[in-house]
């Protein structure tokens, strides 16, 4: 490259894409074409339903509403740019693009996995504490933790992008990626990247962390109080208001640990580009059809939008809680989210 010889600063970079198999490309366009369609329509068919039913303004569905918003914009920073170079003979992206694209990724990845410690937060509160629930988790406090969760993903994301594209790049425009994220970039840097290698690790490690140990902490407290539960059938309940949490909360992280937080390797290979697919495509997509596919709440809102009849009785996630701890006699009416 010329850039290499004279050390000039790069203006275009050109992705690998995901893969070089010509065969393979149209049934990974589709794919991806439908992952990203079901995303939009799965996030924003969450927020409105949140939005348009009473009985579901309550924190856990409050923070749900703004996990699937962070999820909508998560994706689309990332697969429509994916799709579009999946058909294009020249997959480049300018410099300033490629900034913009990681700003916004890295800073929706950061306020995300915020809103998972909110929620797990939310469900340790209901279940453990569930009469005083609505003394501690008011509106006030719920709006200040979400706004906590973006303040963070987007101070850590500035950091990053200001320390990442100060760097200079000679040594080819090349990213072995399909979107520009921190180790391709650093492979291609003429500049000595320790500086930026530390602030890239103490930022996800101190965002990870301090996210992930609400998390931990919450269900040590709520797996404790569920082994004290005599009833059967409560333990299943509590469980069940915590599985899909888990699960979403257990893919992302892994796959954030296994990009990031590992020795540094010179090769990106394709374990690494499948790992980032999770958490970058499948995720988005993933939350709202676990966390609605399963609950009777969301799916008999769902039909009142739509014009049907529903008789399903919509109980509430509070009132599960209460229900858990053997506390029937309590209003389900004073647990709304005013």
């Amino acid at each position: 490259m010329d850039n290499a010889i004279n050390g000039t600063q790069m203006t275009l970079f050109v992705f690998s894409g995901l893969t070089n198999e010509a065969k393979v490309i149209p049934l990974l366009f589709l794919f991806f074409l439908l992952v990203y369609v079901v995303t939009i329509v799965g996030n924003t068919g969450m927020i409105t339903i949140v939005q348009k039913t009473a009985k579901l303004h309550t924190p856990m569905y409050f923070f749900l509403s703004y996990l699937s918003l962070v999820d909508l914009f998560y994706s689309t920073v990332i697969t429509p740019r994916m799709l579009s170079d999946l058909i294009s003979l020249r997959k480049a992206i300018s410099f300033n693009g490629c900034a913009i694209q990681f700003f916004f990724f890295a800073a929706l990845a950061g306020t995300e996995i915020f809103i998972l410690a909110n929620m797990a937060y939310d469900r340790y509160v209901a279940i453990c504490h569930p009469l005083h629930y609505v003394s501690i988790m008011t509106k006030s406090k719920c709006f200040f933790l979400v706004l906590l969760a973006f303040f963070i993903g987007f101070l850590q994301s500035t950091l990053q992008t200001n320390c990442v594209f100060r760097l200079q790049f000679c040594r080819s425009n090349v990213i072995d990626h399909f979107y520009c994220d921190v180790p391709p970039l650093l492979k291609l840097s003429c500049s000595d990247t320790r500086y930026c290698d530390s602030v890239t690790v103490y930022s996800v490690g101190a965002c990870t962390v301090g996210s992930l140990l609400p998390i931990l902490i919450s269900y040590m407290l709520i797996f404790s109080a569920i082994i004290r539960m005599k009833s059967v059938e409560g333990k299943q309940k509590a469980f069940s208001t915590c599985s899909a949490h888990l699960i979403c909360t257990s893919l992302f992280y892994v796959t954030v640990f296994f990009t990031y937080l590992r020795p540094p390797s010179e090769v990106f290979d394709s374990q690494d580009k499948a790992a980032c697919i999770f958490y970058s495509v499948l995720t988005p997509m993933l939350n709202p059809l676990v966390y609605s596919l399963r609950n009777k709440e969301v799916k008999s809102a769902h039909e009142k939008l739509v014009g049907k009849d529903s008789s399903v009785h919509i109980k509430g996630e509070v009132l599960d809680a209460l229900l858990i701890s053997g506390f029937l006699q309590m209003d389900m009416k004073t647990y709304i989210f005013q």
